[in-house]
């Protein structure tokens, strides 16, 4: 029988894993910024943003998304950037700064406990947070509580796993070649909150009301397989933390896997373009 994960060692060490990735996300941020800007536009439209209202940004990364927003809440309006990694705060800060925004505050929060006010903000937003924690339902009620009267929140989340081949081949190799272990029915994970109708569950059991998902279609595009298969190492620690555990010879093997199930996806011009699907939602407090 598998043991139950301690929730804090879990939470630890997916922060862990985080502060680690962090620099190759920075090195990649303005490639992830592109591939995710269609779902980025698709929340901050659920919005309806106004200068002078505050947004909060949960498991912000980068921070891209909740950029958008933080020129629309201008003047007088103000933006918490947060993260639960203090790396990816960081590479958040040097974005804002170039980027030449002023009005923007960066904390370091859990999704699980927000450390603000209860009816603090007039948004939240969270690009792909809710589904890599250990209790999103917990973390749902936290957004709904630091929500003013009338605010709206706009998350997105990974669609199923065969509607994200960009994300699945590389595990699917390495589970294959015996370095990956398959994920835990019901652990946090990309496609943790995938099954249909779950979303607007947990929304409306969070006290949300006018709920609305939608899915947002998000192909990546690559110059190269050699393009795809470096960024997936930059950015997936789990990932590149299950190489480095390999011999040279069960690497080439694992790339070689993943170029295979690559193969389909290329051009003539060997180009990559693999599939992805987001499931975005908003809704009201």
């Amino acid at each position: 029988m598998t043991d139950t994960p301690d929730p804090d060692a879990l939470r630890d060490e997916m922060i862990e894993r985080w502060e680690s990735a962090a620099p190759g996300w920075g090195r990649r941020a303005q490639h992830t910024r592109e591939l995710g800007m269609p779902v980025s536009t698709w929340m901050i439209e659920q919005l309806s943003l106004q200068p002078g209202q505050d947004v909060l940004e949960l498991a912000a990364g980068p921070g891209d998304t909740g950029f958008l927003a933080a020129e629309l809440i201008a003047p007088g309006g103000k933006l918490i950037t947060s993260d639960a990694a203090e790396g990816m705060l960081d590479v958040a800060r040097k974005r804002a700064e170039s980027f030449g925004l002023t009005n923007v505050e960066f904390k370091q929060l859990q999704l699980e406990w927000i450390d603000l006010p209860t009816a603090s903000v007039d948004a939240v937003l969270c690009r792909w947070g809710f589904m890599l924690i250990v209790d999103p339902p917990t973390a749902m009620r936290e957004a709904r509580r630091v929500l003013r009267p009338g605010g709206r929140i706009a998350l997105a989340v990974w669609d199923k796993p065969e509607r994200n081949p960009w994300a699945t081949i590389s595990n699917q190799a390495l589970i294959e070649e015996g370095a990956l272990e398959p994920p835990e029915p019901g652990s946090p994970g990309m496609f943790a909150l995938a099954r249909p109708g779950l979303l607007e569950e947990m929304l409306g059991d969070a006290g949300f009301v006018d709920v609305g998902v939608e899915p947002v279609e998000l192909d990546r595009g690559y110059d190269s397989f050699e393009d795809y298969w470096f960024e997936t190492q930059e950015l997936s620690q789990m990932v590149s933390g299950a190489l480095r555990q390999l011999s040279d010879d069960r690497r080439a093997a694992v790339e070689n896997r993943v170029r295979e199930l690559a193969e389909p996806f290329l051009d003539g011009d060997g180009r990559l373009m693999l599939p992805g699907r987001c499931l975005a939602a908003s809704a009201s407090s």
